[in-house]
């Protein structure tokens, strides 16, 4: 295998890994003599710092692991820090809607509405600050109340709940009817 290519195989490897590899088990992989691999591997190291990349190649004994430029460890504890934008997916903005609609709710009444276990949904949405705590109701079992919170309202740029837009009768009577096909039962809204 040509020098260049050898290197470019080594880099995959150890990006794919993320962990130590040794040069035999890459020698074995890419049916090279062991000792080749270790000289693309060193190549590999020193083209990294020359360049001065983002990425560093250890030697750990016989093996080697790609890691970051330690010196770019506080830009990168930054980046990691930064809030990442959630996804609401079909299941949380489902389970959103009951919780703004009916809040205060508890999670057995969510469930019912929805027909799944509700959990992951709800935590994720405590999660992404969507749906907070509001206490606990006075039922047996004292089950907790689940609300929507400031940060719902500006996610959806309306500035309390009453600006929430109102289900039209005919709908609602659409789902009453398919929810009762459904689960078999009446069911009350």
């Amino acid at each position: 295998m040509k020098a260049s290519k050898l290197e470019a195989a080594v880099e995959a490897i150890l990006f794919m890994t993320g962990k130590a590899v040794g040069a035999q088990e890459m020698a074995k992989a890419l049916m090279e003599p062991v000792e080749t691999v270790r000289k693309a591997a060193l190549r590999l190291k020193e083209r990294c710092e020359e360049e001065g990349r983002g990425i560093r190649i250890l030697v750990l004994e016989d093996s080697f692991q790609m890691t970051t430029d330690p010196e770019l460890y506080d830009l990168l504890t930054r980046f990691a820090a930064q809030p990442k934008k959630p996804v609401l997916t079909e299941a949380l903005l489902e389970t959103l809607s009951v919780i703004a609609y009916k809040q205060p709710v508890t999670k057995p009444e969510i469930e019912r509405i929805r027909g799944v276990n509700s959990d992951h949904a709800v935590n994720r949405l405590i999660e992404y600050r969507l749906v907070r705590e509001l206490g606990r109701a006075a039922l047996p079992g004292r089950p907790i109340l689940f609300g929507t919170t400031e940060e719902f309202l500006r996610r959806f740029g309306i500035s309390s709940r009453e600006e929430l837009p109102e289900i039209s009768p005919v709908k609602l009577e659409d789902f009453r009817a398919e929810a009762e096909s459904e689960a078999g039962v009446k069911v009350d809204v």
